[in-house]
């Protein structure tokens, strides 16, 4: 037993028990691929122990170590996919798993020169079959990184495979092909100005540089003594990174839940309200105008207590697509209320431009709605306020939108125009009741 390898093995667990602790507040498809990924190396390091065990259990330990540390980068790499879904992602992976194991075996057993070339050939083909094979119907950089390194890996594998220490080679090869790929699908998914990405980004590099360093190490200053635990150090810093990350994404998520609706992820009252005062300090500075549309879904409640709350929530979603659909991406649709949404509109807008969007907003709720198994027709009454005509500040224009909103649902259905009290909604637009049926 090389017991050595305890320390590395203790600090390997305590910082997977650390990331799975992180990773339980928020689980994700990516950080269970990632904490899998840690298990495996937590594997690699535990295998290494039993190195010295005699005759064919150390060869198998070294194998099942090397594999785990090969099946963990392969893991990393997949996690910053961000096609995960699509179907020649999942051959590409299980793909690499096959055929570094593949090689990974044909080496340790001394195997045939001719062996080893033809599974070198396949590391490079298979990426490249696969890619070209699924090109028509789906195409992207990343996908073609990892055609070119692994076309690279297997020339450079062709090459060395004939050398005296040429297993040795190969398996640096392969390791450094797979962790500089997890570095650049990293740094392509993680493109933002975070601590946590750079350290993750910046470790997975140094990871890959280990092994070239390490050969390099030992052909050209051979009497140069470097402690295992300075080639484990990158390991540690992508460890920290990825913590890091997931701290990151964690506070980002809290930030998006404190300003945003649950159900259908709209902007809630509160971030409406600032993004309609950042609006009308805009149009304040440049002499322009803001208008402010409040929506109400009509017999909302009846929807409620004939189809139940969970029709309810899905008629809710599904109005808040279709309004989100409508506006530009410069104005704001926010759910202010239980069946009450709002909608800032920006410069350039005026009262009949925001009337015209008030009444499409309208007719889009003309026409049933399908929800599961069952179809719902609804209508909404709006009120229009528009700054600086009907008011000055931000209250005073959302009491001025709110008492038109209920003027028009009093009315029975009329939808008076603002500063026009002889413009009524096209007689196309049901207002008259709300048709619940299966």
């Amino acid at each position: 037993m090389d017991w050595s390898k305890l320390p590395d093995i203790v600090a390997v667990g305590l910082l997977a028990l650390a990331f799975a602790s992180v990773a339980r507040r928020n689980y994700t498809r990516t950080s269970g691929l990632w904490l899998t990924a840690w298990l495996l190396i937590l594997l690699h390091f535990t295998s290494f122990v039993f190195l010295p065990a005699p005759q064919w259990w150390g060869l198998a330990a070294n194998l099942l170590g090397d594999s785990a540390l090969i099946w963990a980068g392969v893991l990393f790499m997949w996690a910053a996919v961000p096609y995960r879904s699509e179907p020649s992602s999942r051959w590409i992976l299980l793909f690499l798993i096959c055929i570094n194991t593949i090689y990974l075996c044909t080496a340790a057993e001394a195997a045939p020169l001719w062996v080893l070339n033809v599974t070198a050939l396949l590391l490079g083909a298979g990426p490249l079959v696969i890619t070209l094979s699924s090109v028509r119907t789906f195409n992207h950089p990343l996908r073609w990184v990892t055609v070119v390194l692994y076309g690279g890996l297997a020339t450079y594998l062709a090459v060395i495979q004939r050398w005296p220490n040429g297993a040795d080679l190969a398996l640096d090869g392969l390791l450094f092909t797979v962790y500089l790929n997890c570095c650049i699908h990293f740094w392509y998914t993680y493109r933002r100005a975070s601590t946590g990405a750079f350290i993750t980004v910046s470790g997975f590099f140094l990871w890959a540089s280990v092994f070239v360093a390490g050969p390099i190490q030992e052909a050209w200053f051979p009497a140069a003594h470097i402690e295992s635990e300075v080639w484990n150090l990158p390991k540690f810093v992508v460890g920290i990174g990825m913590i890091l990350l997931l701290l990151e994404e964690q506070i980002e998520h809290n930030k998006h839940l404190a300003l945003h609706d649950v159900l259908t992820g709209l902007p809630n009252r509160r971030l409406f309200q600032d993004r309609l005062a950042s609006a009308l300090e805009r149009a304040r500075r440049t002499g322009t105008q803001a208008a402010l549309l409040v929506l109400d879904l009509d017999r909302f409640k009846q929807v409620n207590d004939t189809m139940g709350h969970h029709v309810g929530d899905l008629l809710l979603q599904e109005v808040a697509k279709i309004f989100s659909a409508r506006v530009r991406r410069s104005d704001t649709v926010a759910r202010t209320g239980g069946d009450e949404f709002s909608v800032v509109l920006e410069s350039p807008t005026n009262s009949v431009e925001a009337f015209h969007v008030g009444l499409s907003l309208q007719a889009l709720l003309n026409d049933p709605l399908s929800l599961e198994d069952r179809t719902v027709k609804i209508g909404i009454s709006f009120g229009i306020a528009v700054f600086p005509d009907d008011a000055q500040d931000m209250d005073a224009l959302c009491i001025a939108a709110d008492l038109r909103m209920y003027e028009n649902k009093r009315s029975g259905g009329v939808t008076r125009a603002p500063h026009d009290p002889g413009a009524l909604s096209p007689p196309d637009s049901d207002k008259t009741g709300t048709d619940l049926s299966k």
